[in-house]
């Protein structure tokens, strides 16, 4: 079965980089360049939601805190908050829901104002992540770059990471009970499932077999997906990928398209899925 993943993979024009392991055991199930490292595009707002519920439970900041919305906060890219006028009171609860699950840049850019930038990879480095890496705000005009966006970075992150990153909430090690269920309630409700969502098997009605909580993440040519799976055998899945030549951001991008068929034949492979599922078989 891995084989034909790494087939899969060989039609790929650019470099693709993927990690799965057990999630319960953690125990290593499959990789492929988990190191390199990637723009982290829209996955560094995984890191950014643990943090924010990490300064919930020490009581630093509040779910309720409201945060009005200001002309200057409204970027563009993904999300809905840009639509809307200035003025709106948000909570923080409601700005990481809509950071994750419609993967809003206005809210993720007033989270990292809440948080500060070097918070964020001070967390980062306590948990000996050396890659990702909070460079800067998202979808910010030239003019207002800080000097490391300026000298040309960008936020980073590699799959070996943020899977860590995943196993690690999925234990319970990085936050309460309460704020561990919240964040992957916030995952499971993510509405962008092109990758790891896109050919997982459904019943008759449509709905997922299994749930998944994860976060994608898109440029031109970036295409990322990361998540935790609840397959008979919970699997925790990365996969980040660039150098696609599909230039189109839409679900039947060939890019998007040959990573979710790769992603379903390994959790068919590790997550102990029965096989004779339209959606699996039909890559055969």
């Amino acid at each position: 079965m891995t084989q034909i993943a790494e087939s899969l993979l060989a039609r790929h024009p650019g470099a693709v980089s993927i990690i799965v392991r057990d999630a319960e055991t953690g125990d290593l199930l499959f990789e492929r360049s988990p190191d390199r490292p990637f723009h982290a595009a829209s996955t560094i707002k995984v890191p950014l939601l643990v943090r924010a519920l990490q300064r919930v439970d020490e009581e630093s900041l509040s779910l309720d805190e409201r945060r009005e919305m200001r002309s200057k906060d409204q970027v563009g890219g993904a999300g809905v908050l840009h639509e809307l006028g200035p003025g709106l009171a948000l909570t923080l609860r409601d700005l990481l829901t809509l950071m994750i699950i419609v993967s809003d840049n206005t809210a993720t850019n007033i989270v990292i104002d809440l948080l500060g930038i070097d918070d964020v990879n001070a967390f980062l480095r306590a948990q000996g992540f050396t890659v990702t890496d909070l460079v800067g705000k998202l979808q910010l005009p030239s003019e207002r770059h800080n000097e490391r966006q300026r000298r040309g970075e960008r936020n980073r992150a590699n799959a070996r990471e943020l899977c860590e990153l995943l196993y690690r909430l999925t234990r319970g090690t990085l936050l309460s009970p309460a704020s561990t269920a919240l964040a992957l309630d916030i995952l499971r409700r993510q509405q962008l499932k092109d990758i790891i969502g896109r050919r997982a098997p459904r019943d008759a009605d449509g709905e997922l077999r299994f749930e998944i909580a994860s976060k994608s993440g898109e440029l031109r040519g970036v295409h990322h997906d990361v998540g935790v799976v609840r397959t008979k055998r919970p699997l925790v899945i990365a996969v980040l990928s660039d150098g696609g030549e599909d230039p189109r951001e839409h679900p039947e991008n060939r890019e998007v398209v040959l990573l979710a068929e790769v992603v379903s034949v390994l959790m068919e492979r590790f997550g102990d899925i029965t096989p004779g599922s339209p959606s699996l078989d039909s890559i055969r």
